[in-house]
């Protein structure tokens, strides 16, 4: 009798035990269970927030954008932007401490279009401009719309004094960037792209524009000799630039409306390019290099132009 009582005992105290164990593993459970959401954090809804939080990664930390973000990057380009009221400005980004005349005149000019400005440290700039020298300013802007070749034709017609730039196969954006800048100096109308092989109005173009990329016109067309053919139709005297060719750009004849068409870097023009072309001239060159890099030559070019014409 005393054995059964004591084996009774045992299995008694042992059913108790795995009785607590499932009681534990069924709170714990439960307690998991109940366990409280996450805390909720609201969508931010600034662009700019989106924009600064972001950290570039290792590889792309020093490698400026290629594409067209709508970043604008520097003072010039910054100041370009306000003066420009075909752009509606998203932000407008000034680093710490930042200060002289021309960042506080950038300043008003946001405080008088209703925008406001946010004041950040100069590493979220750094960040931000992908390796471009900021200046202590950056800006976001939606695309400024772009006229038609059909309308920068209606501009050449009945001009006797109009100048435009055609560019084949300029694919660096710092050249295009330089090449809009001269072409705006010199009085161009506007500058006309291949859709194709050909770099993108980026900040890094807008940046080496020195802003006048706000006001100059830039026409991606989907046949480039398809639009020289209409120019000529037009009367506009299509003049390329080829480093080898034999008549100088000093003894041709640059009057009445001109398009000044420019190959690429390394291979110059194409062949079908050069066939469609009025004329091919070259600047002279006594030193050693043998070329001149696309955007000084085009610069060199427009001057060319300008003093044949007397202007």
């Amino acid at each position: 009798m005393e054995k059964k009582l004591i084996k009774k005992s045992a299995r008694r105290a042992a059913s108790k035990k795995s009785d607590t164990r499932g009681k534990k593993r069924e709170s714990t459970r439960g307690e998991e269970g109940r366990k409280a959401p996450p805390e909720f954090k609201p969508k931010k809804r600034d662009t700019w927030k989106k924009d600064f939080d972001k950290k570039p990664s290792k590889n792309q930390s020093n490698q400026p954008s290629t594409e067209d973000t709508g970043m604008v990057i520097g003072v010039n380009p910054v100041q370009a932007l306000f003066a420009d009221a075909n752009r509606p400005v998203e932000y407008l980004a000034v680093a710490k401490g930042a200060g002289g005349k021309r960042i506080q005149e950038i300043v008003d000019k946001a405080r008088d279009q209703g925008l406001r400005t946010r004041f950040v440290d100069r590493q979220t700039l750094d960040g931000m401009s992908g390796g471009l020298a900021h200046q202590g300013v950056i800006a976001r802007a939606g695309i400024r719309k772009q006229p038609t070749f059909k309308q920068i034709i209606a501009k050449v017609i009945g001009n006797p004094n109009a100048l435009l730039v055609l560019l084949d196969g300029v694919e660096d954006p710092h050249n295009l960037g330089a090449i809009i800048r001269s072409s705006e100096s010199f009085g161009v109308i506007a500058v006309i792209l291949p859709k194709d092989r050909s770099a993108a109005l980026s900040a890094v173009a807008a940046k080496a524009s020195a802003g006048a990329v706000e006001r100059l016109d830039v026409v991606r067309v989907t046949n480039l000799t398809r639009s020289i053919d209409e120019l000529k139709e037009q009367g506009v005297q299509v003049v390329g630039l080829a480093g080898e060719e034999a008549q100088e750009i000093s003894k041709a004849s640059l009057k009445g409306p001109v398009a000044l068409v420019m190959g690429g870097e390394g291979k110059g023009l194409r062949r079908l390019t050069r066939d469609h072309c009025d004329t091919l001239v070259s600047i002279p060159i006594t030193g050693g290099v043998g070329s001149l890099n696309v955007s000084v030559a085009a610069g060199v070019a427009l001057y060319e132009v300008q003093r044949s014409r007397g202007e």
